[in-house]
Parts: C-alpha cells; structure tokens; sequence
C-alpha cells in the first residue's frame, strides 16, 4: 500500500506523457525530424538556465520557459524554407548543440549548476506531484482537443508537406508548450524516449496513425509500470531505467518482426518455386 501510494501520481504522469508525445511522435517521424525534440527541449531547457543565471526562480523561471519555447517555435517553423539551403537534421542538431553548450556555460555560475543540469536532463519524475500531474492533464488535454479538431491541417502539413507557415507556427508552438511541462516533470531523456519510441513501435505493425498509437500507449504504459516498479524494487534510477525498458521493448519487437518476415519471406519464396515446378 506504501508503495501504491508512493508511485501513483509519478505512474499517472508517465502515462500522460506517453498520450501526448507518442502523438507528437507520429508528426515527428513523418516530417523526418527524429531529434527535434531533443533539440526544442534543451532549447528550452536554455530559458531555465537563464532564469537560474539571473537569480530567477518559480513562477519567473517557468515564464523564461515558455519565452523561449515561444522563440524555439518560431525558428523551427521555417523549418522547411531552412531545408531548402542546409540538411534540416544538421541544423537541428547544431541548435540542439548550441543549447546546450550555453545552457552549462551559465549554470556553470549559479551555485548548484550540476544539479540543476542533471535534473534538466534526467527530470524528478518519481517526485510529482498531484497538483503537477493535474496541470499537465489540463494543459495536454487543451493541446490534445486543439489538435483533434484541427487534425486535417496538421497531418496534411506532416504527411502531405504542404505548407503553412500559421499553421507550422501553431504546430510547433503546442508542441514547445508540451515540452515546457513535460520536462519540468520527466527531463529531456526521457521525453525524448516517450516521444519516439512508442511511435516507432506503434509503426512496426501499421501505418495507420490510430493503430500506432493504440499501440504506442499499450507498451509505453506497461514499460513505464516496468520502470517505476524495478526502480523501486531495485533502488535504481527511474528516468534512464524507463528509457532503457521502453529501447529494450522496441529492440526485442523489432528483432520478432524481423524474423517474422524473413520467414514468411522463405515460405513465399518456396511457394513460389513449387509453382514454376509445376
């Protein structure tokens, strides 16, 4: 019972987590930008470092947050027009290295920079709370209802390139705007791994993105329960034991669909003898 009450809101948000990126996922992978979570996260991880820097703390760091997912958003919805003159990867990682790099030039000078870094990256997920988890139910619900009534846009601009800079606007600005509280809750790692992974599970067995996503939730959320449980059980590392899980899962499917294949390759292939025989 102690540890019912212990994991329930930290299993709540992971489950949260995993309903709004897998999503997000299924965007991510269609327009071929796998790492620009990794990239718009440290970016506004940059907007906490410069709070910290500053001597800004609470409700001002989380508004430095949401100015430079704000930013983040605006320069990555030229994303296409920028693809037309460099490799759109490159520069997402270029951004993602600058973030970065600056983000520990100035934690470097506020008194607990290590920690904070860590935090940024590996996120306190074992200590949300249930008021946190009931702000990012609210906010992702908001963004989740936006996205569901204005599906057509947003797909047509994923799947079919075509292209609207409002709309590209609007897309990765909710998507930042999810970012800002989900690493506040998990870290980039582990927002990055709910991000791709699940959806690249999903997309092993379908294309449909309703099917990936069924998919998607089912292992990220019996993953998550893996993680939290052994975490616990083990007195490991929550965030990079749910990361390796959820990679281990998608390894070990992977791996099945590739031997499932293979064989009902042979056994076409050997009907396919047997005919010409004949």
């Amino acid at each position: 019972m102690e540890a019912y009450s212990l994991f329930v809101y930290p299993f709540l948000g992971c489950v949260l987590l995993i309903l709004i990126h897998a999503y997000f996922g299924i965007h991510v992978l269609e327009r071929g930008i796998i790492f620009v979570d990794l990239s718009l996260a440290q970016f506004i991880a940059l907007g906490t470092a410069c709070s910290l820097f500053l001597g800004h703390e609470g409700h001002d760091q989380y508004l430095y947050s949401v100015i430079f997912a704000v930013i983040g958003a605006s320069i990555l919805s030229f994303s296409r027009h920028i693809a037309r003159l460099v490799n759109i990867e490159a520069f997402i990682g270029v951004l993602y290295i600058f973030s970065l790099g600056a983000s520990i030039l100035l934690l470097d000078r506020t008194a607990h920079g290590l920690e904070e870094l860590r935090s940024i990256l590996n996120g306190n997920i074992l200590w949300v709370t249930k008021g946190e988890v009931l702000q990012a139910f609210l906010l992702y619900f908001l963004i989740g209802a936006f996205h569901f009534v204005f599906r057509k846009k947003f797909f047509a601009l994923s799947q079919d390139g075509k292209n609207s800079l409002v709309w590209e606007f609007l897309f990765f600005l909710s998507f930042a705007l999810v970012l800002v509280s989900s690493v506040r809750i998990a870290g980039i790692l582990q927002v990055f791994s709910f991000l791709v992974i699940p959806a690249l599970i999903g997309r092993l067995y379908s294309r449909k993105p309703l099917s990936v996503l069924i998919g998607g939730w089912l292992i990220g959320t019996a993953a998550s329960l893996f993680g939290i449980g052994s975490s616990y059980a083990f007195d490991l590392p929550t965030a990079p034991l749910m990361v390796a899980s959820l990679s281990l899962s998608f390894f070990g499917l992977l791996a099945a669909k590739g031997v499932s294949s293979r064989a009902l390759w042979k056994v076409g292939s050997g009907s396919g003898a047997k005919d010409e025989k004949v």
